[in-house]
């Protein structure tokens, strides 16, 4: 049996459990990343909580819709274990039609089905050795880490307001609104509590150059949020951070999640360290097309 749960009466111990336990598991769609990211959510559920469909929500004047929010890369179903694909097409057949829209993405164990849209991920397994994973990139980006090399740059742990006064200063074109920039500090705050998160900065003569928010479960390392000022954008600040974060978790069984790109300059980018596609799907219809599913 498939339930339309709402937020506050939802199991939130079996809810966790599950996302924390499947197959699919995403820190984005634990409830206490929800509940700040989001501005409504409810959720589907299929029986005991053996699978969940976070629904995250706004609402415009009357009309309620479903839409991804920021910082959340990938939703979807969350399964304690493998459903058929007649299973996730139930779920999604049980959005309830007060939804006139419908844009959501769905994770990369999930299945691709009807309405459904192929998006890009690049992901880098730094399972094995720095020196492993150093061979895997290619030789422009083995040539610029060279070149951070001979530059007294350094990593360390800083806040994200900091990182957020670089956004704001170099980045005016971000679609970002400031109440998208106090949930990302309330974010930041929350996962240096619970040890889910962490934001690195690029020093030179301890000045700040820029950084990266992470995200941290116990199976992916998550690119989040990234900025660097003019100066570290001439220094490839950004290459010596990645190689220098590869290092440090090498060995330690993580995947590192680069959350993209489409956009293909960003992509090679990622690519250029190694890393390698990996496909999630985004779910779009309207009230019309809901009438036919």
């Amino acid at each position: 049996m498939i339930q339309y749960v709402k937020r506050k009466d939802l199991n939130i111990l079996k809810y966790d459990a599950c996302i924390e336990n499947s197959i699919q598991s995403r820190i984005y769609a634990f409830s206490w990343y929800l509940d700040i990211v989001a501005d409504n959510w409810d959720v589907l559920v299929l029986g005991d909580y053996k699978a969940v469909m976070p629904l995250p929500w706004k609402q415009k004047y009357f009309i309620k819709y479903i839409t991804q929010p920021f910082f959340c890369q990938q939703l979807g179903v969350f399964a304690l274990e493998k459903l058929a694909t007649k299973t996730q097409e139930e779920l999604i057949k049980k959005i309830p039609r007060r939804f006139l829209n419908v844009s959501l993405n769905f994770n990369s164990g999930n299945y691709f089905v009807s309405k459904m849209f192929k998006k890009n991920n690049c992901v880098l397994e730094i399972y094995s050795s720095y020196l492993l994973n150093y061979k895997k990139f290619n030789k422009n980006r083995k040539r610029i880490i060279k070149m951070t090399q001979k530059i007294p740059l350094y990593l360390k742990e800083t806040g994200i307001n900091s990182l957020l006064k670089i956004a704001k200063e170099n980045y005016s074109y971000l679609p970002y609104k400031d109440s998208d920039y106090k949930r990302i500090d309330l974010l930041s705050k929350k996962l240096k509590n619970n040890k889910h998160g962490f934001v690195l900065g690029v020093f030179k003569d301890e000045k700040l150059l820029g950084g990266v928010f992470f995200l941290k479960d116990n199976y992916r390392i998550t690119y989040l949020f990234s900025v660097m000022n003019k100066e570290g954008k001439k220094l490839n600040a950004i290459t010596f951070l990645i190689s220098e974060l590869i290092k440090d978790f090498e060995g330690k069984n993580y995947i590192l999640d680069f959350e993209g790109s489409m956009n293909i300059g960003i992509a090679n980018f990622f690519k250029s360290f190694g890393a390698v596609n990996e496909n999630y799907y985004q779910f779009k219809t309207n009230a019309f097309q809901r009438r036919f599913i």
